[in-house]
């Protein structure tokens, strides 16, 4: 491959994580609201918006998986880690400064939008932590058994395993914090879980498309990993 192509590849690279942890990052700050999502009159999802942009992190790590390797993927999962906790930082800078008076948002409803957001931020990262270590194992797994064959088996059952980790770890934490009633548990669990289950379905396209766009790209063979001698 040629610098200049070695050059391409780290950028693609960078705006994949920078969208990997903004999806991180914002998912911790919004989880609060909860809302009621009717799938064509099949089901009625209850998630919270925190989801929304949660499943995309996955999508990304699978793509960097498949395309740059397991150590890449590790370390956008580890720069995650830090951001969710830099931005926890500045979260509680401006708890701890008193509101003006004229301020659209007073100090009360400041707490009570970010109030438990670090809560929030150690439930997200412990699951967070669990799944998507797990999620790229697991796909690598499937990656050595299938030979670089059968795209959507390692992206389904990768993801689809980590995202039950992850859905019932942070709900296990979020109820043991007193956020969320016991008695919402395995409803939440259910949503939370098929919901993003359909989302792993529905990302199968573009996981493989974005990979044959990279294996065009840069000349890929099936199975083969980009080398940007990063160490």
């Amino acid at each position: 491959m040629t610098h200049q192509d070695s050059k391409k590849a780290y950028q693609i690279f960078l705006i994949m994580a920078a969208v990997f942890i903004t999806s991180l990052v914002v998912s911790n700050l919004i989880f609060q609201k909860f809302v009621s999502v009717n799938f064509f009159g099949i089901y009625t999802f209850e998630i919270s918006v925190g989801i929304l942009p949660y499943p995309l992190t996955f999508l990304i790590t699978d793509i960097i998986s498949e395309v740059y390797g397991k150590k890449m993927a590790q370390s956008v999962v580890t720069a995650g880690i830090f951001a969710s906790l830099f931005s926890l930082i500045f979260v509680y800078a401006g708890s701890a400064v008193s509101a003006t008076d004229w301020s659209p948002i007073d100090n009360a409803l400041y707490a009570k939008v970010f109030g438990a957001t670090a809560i929030a931020v150690f439930a997200s990262m412990m699951a967070y932590l669990a799944a998507q270590y797990i999620d790229i194992q697991i796909f690598h797994f499937w990656k050595r058994i299938t030979k670089g064959r059968m795209l959507w088996v390692r992206n389904n059952f990768s993801t689809i395993t980590s995202q039950f980790i992850d859905t019932s770890t942070v709900l296990l934490l979020l109820c043991s914090f007193g956020k969320i009633e016991w008695s919402r548990f395995d409803d939440l669990l259910l949503s939370g879980f098929l919901f993003k289950v359909l989302m792993a379905l529905l990302d199968t396209p573009f996981f493989y498309v974005c990979v044959h766009l990279f294996n065009k790209r840069f000349e890929l063979k099936r199975g083969e990993e980009l080398n940007l001698n990063v160490t």
